[in-house]
């Protein structure tokens, strides 16, 4: 804990559970400091945050990007790092930028985040059994294992089934989900995967501007230059969630061919003499911008709208 002088600091540790949170609330109030007066500055580590997070309901919430908060230590001249060192590190950081408030996002989202997050899981264990499978092919194996791959992959088919069913389920029996598919799906090359990978980014996290989602989703180029030692190539940030962003590669190798928009951007890439990877880059930002679009226009996708590429 850190006052707003930021010339006194104490420290606790507790247990991330909602009776940890509770205890935690106890000693500052012991301390002096009311709910109402605490501004919790959070990092988020996958979903580990959100417990926390939304058992402070009286107290401002912000969540610091991790890698945000190491530059901050590095312009602070902090060398070492323990768990002490971070709290303090977070603290300074909202006392100093007083960063933007966090907003639970509706249950409805978080669920089908859920739901496409295990969906996923799912594939990743089916194409791993799969591959298995494969290799039992080319060398001797016990029946036993055999049949229990088998077992497996017949498992794990019928249970995405069962997900993607519960996932269209859960996107009709909510409008506002349903509205915003829609109008992503009307968009040539975003099919279902990538549609609802977008629509539960949309609808977790607080997107103000097409350039913020391209940014969140790691399609915005970064480059590194400096006098004339270092002059690397512009590159993908690749920053946000990583199969998002396959789901996006995917959608744009499609919309190269598919839609409009997409094609003429790549093909007058590729004719400025862009490479093939670059050109589907931006192919993918152009992309994002697209479903950006037309959930803010509240409008389906206009094959001839601006056509300039």
């Amino acid at each position: 804990m850190l006052t707003a002088e930021a010339d006194k600091r104490k420290t606790k540790v507790v247990v991330n559970t909602a009776a940890g949170v509770q205890a935690l609330l106890a000693w500052c109030a012991k301390h002096g400091a009311q709910p109402a007066q605490l501004h919790a500055i959070l990092e988020p580590t996958g979903l580990y945050h959100e417990q926390a997070a939304t058992a402070l309901p009286q107290v401002r919430v912000s969540l610091v990007n991790p890698a945000q908060a190491r530059d901050f230590a590095k312009a602070l001249a902090l060398r070492s790092k323990n768990d002490a060192l971070d709290s303090y590190v977070l603290a300074r950081y909202g006392q100093t930028l007083s960063p933007a408030l966090w907003h639970p996002a509706p249950l409805h989202a978080r669920q089908l985040r859920a739901l496409l997050t295990r969906r996923e899981a799912l594939s990743k264990d089916l194409l791993r059994e799969l591959n298995r499978k494969e290799k039992s092919q080319f060398s001797p194996s016990a029946p036993l294992v055999d049949g229990s791959i088998d077992k497996a992959i017949a498992f794990l088919r019928e249970q995405i089934k069962q997900i993607e069913r519960a996932i269209d389920q859960h996107i009709d029996n909510h409008p506002d989900l349903k509205q915003d598919c829609e109008l992503l799906n009307s968009i040539p090359a975003i099919g279902p995967q990538a549609g609802n990978a977008i629509l539960a980014v949309m609808h977790n996290r607080h997107i103000d501007s097409a350039q913020s989602l391209a940014a969140y989703l790691g399609v915005v180029p970064v480059q590194r230059q400096s006098g004339s030692s270092l002059n690397s190539c512009a590159r993908l940030s690749k920053a946000g969630p990583s199969q998002v962003r396959a789901t996006l590669y995917m959608a744009a190798l499609v919309g190269t061919r598919h839609n409009p928009h997409i094609r003429a951007l790549y093909q007058r890439l590729l004719k400025a003499g862009k490479s093939k990877k670059a050109a589907l880059g931006a192919a993918m930002r152009k992309l994002v911008h697209l479903c950006f679009g037309v959930l803010k226009n509240r409008i389906p996708y206009q094959p001839n709208y601006a056509m300039n590429g």
